[in-house]
């Protein structure tokens, strides 16, 4: 059941000098090596005391590497799939091909021509559909962005 007091810290010392790192090591929520995605829709619909704790968070950490040259981020959805069953458009978005060997039997090709061995057991993470809804489901488009809050 929701409350709105505080999240409880627990006192002494932590587990490990990087929480964080440990979290997203383990997790599979839109984690991988180099970054962590929060989907917008899901964010805003939390409690607003998580709101809260997550906008400030936010804003802390924003303060903190402000100065650094930040693009605009394009996220795809993706997964891993085996290679074996990817259609034609998957095949060539990672720069694979397949074709019919001397022996009838499929080979998968890379770029450079190298031949996929054990295609069966090879995954590669490929654009899906994306599960989450969008936080304009069912509008005819993104609305204007409001102007960011002076904190």
């Amino acid at each position: 059941m929701f409350t709105p007091d505080p999240i409880p810290r627990p006192s002494g010392s932590p587990a490990s000098s990087t929480p964080l790192a440990d979290y997203l090591s383990w997790t599979r929520y839109g984690t991988d090596d180099d970054y962590t995605v929060l989907p917008r829709s899901l964010a805003e619909s939390m409690p607003l005391p998580w709101q809260q704790h997550m906008r400030d968070l936010l804003a802390e950490f924003h303060r903190a590497f402000g100065h650094l040259q930040w693009p605009v981020y394009r996220v795809v959805p993706s997964g891993y799939e085996r290679l074996t069953e990817l259609d034609e458009q998957q095949l060539s978005e990672i720069g694979c091909t397949m074709e019919l060997g001397d022996n009838g039997e499929p080979e998968y090709r890379l770029r450079d021509g190298s031949r996929v061995e054990s295609p069966e057991e090879r995954r590669f993470l490929v654009p899906r559909p994306d599960p989450i809804p969008s936080r304009h489901a069912g509008s005819e488009g993104p609305s204007a962005s409001p102007a960011p809050p002076n904190w």
